[in-house]
C-alpha cells in the first residue's frame, strides 16, 4: 500500500511532502524567488500577481507551513522571508537519483564521442 496515515509518515518524509507541495505551485515557487532577491511585505509581493491579497496569504501560509518562509509580524506589517534550509532535504532526496543522472550523462558522451559503453 502506497498511502499511509498521516501518523505513521516520519517526520522527514511529512517534510517532504510539505516541501514538495508547496514547490508544486508556479505562484508559490514565483514567490519564492522573489523573497530570495530580499524580504518583502505581503502587499509587495502580491502586486505582480493578478490574484486578490487572500490568494496571496494562503500561498504564503502554505509556504510556512513547509518551513520555506518566515513571517515577522510588526502591528499590520507582515514581513517575509526565504528560509532555504527545508530545500537541503529536497537536495538530500535527489542524491539518491544524482548516480543515474551522471551515469546516464557519461554513457551519452561514450557514445557522442563514439566510444564503447565501458565503465572506467
Amino acid at each position: 500500500m502506497l498511502s499511509s496515515p498521516k501518523n505513521d509518515i516520519p517526520g522527514h518524509e511529512r517534510q517532504l511532502d510539505l516541501v514538495f507541495r508547496a514547490l508544486g505551485d508556479r505562484t508559490r515557487r514565483k514567490l519564492l524567488a522573489r523573497l530570495r532577491e530580499k524580504p518583502a511585505m505581503v502587499t509587495e509581493l502580491a502586486q505582480p500577481f493578478v490574484i486578490s491579497l487572500p490568494a496571496v496569504s494562503r500561498h504564503i501560509r502554505v509556504l510556512e507551513s513547509a518551513g520555506l518562509v518566515r513571517r515577522a509580524i510588526d502591528g499590520r506589517v507582515h514581513r517575509c522571508s526565504l528560509n532555504a534550509e527545508p530545500l537541503r532535504s529536497i537536495d538530500a532526496w535527489l542524491a539518491h537519483y544524482r548516480s543515474f543522472w551522471e551515469g546516464a550523462l557519461d554513457s551519452l558522451a561514450r557514445y557522442a564521442e563514439g566510444r564503447p559503453d565501458h565503465k572506467l
